[in-house]
């Protein structure tokens, strides 16, 4: 298993991804749901490689990365990491995301590939803990946090917020 940045090399892997994943799902939104190749190359693509650049971000977002879980030559999940908070992510969706193919749960691809993420996380993010959240209904995928070294530190009606240590690099 290997995570691997929205490339264009890609594409076509990354579109078949993107386009069968849902408009929304415990809170994980995909904004081109059925999108055609043509116009994932043209402009879903370039809108991803850019916000990882913190390029062409609308107010209030910040850089984020698009990676992708493969294993051996399939796509099985998506993960997107936020560069670091502002206030909005600081009480809502936090540094993390990620969705794994509906037909691939259960076979530890979350667990694994948040454990990926994090290695790359903590190289690039500033605070002192990952920000994450979970839908209470996705008990699966807070098991994949708590199996990072997440802990819930709050909850509401909905959701629970869980943080993870960062060991970071090198702080002064």
């Amino acid at each position: 298993l290997y995570l691997k940045e929205t490339n264009l090399e890609d594409a076509e892997k990354e579109w078949l991804f993107v386009k069968d994943k849902p408009e929304d799902e415990f809170g994980l939104c995909n904004a081109w749901p059925g999108i055609s190749f043509e116009d994932f190359k043209a402009t879903a693509l370039k809108v991803l490689m850019d916000h990882a650049k913190g390029l062409s971000l609308r107010e209030g977002l910040v850089p984020e990365t698009y990676f992708f879980l493969w294993d051996d030559d399939e796509i099985v999940g998506q993960f997107r990491l936020r560069h670091h908070l502002n206030d909005t992510l600081r009480t809502g969706a936090g540094h993390i995301g990620y969705f794994v193919r509906k037909d691939l749960r259960g076979r530890r691809y979350g667990t694994e590939g948040l454990k990926l993420l994090l290695e790359i996380a903590r190289n690039i993010v500033p605070e002192d803990e990952f920000y994450l959240r979970v839908c209470k209904i996705s008990s699966a995928s807070l098991h994949v946090m708590l199996n990072n070294g997440g802990r819930i530190v709050a909850e509401n009606e909905d959701r629970f917020f869980v943080r993870i240590k960062n060991p970071g690099k090198n702080r002064a």
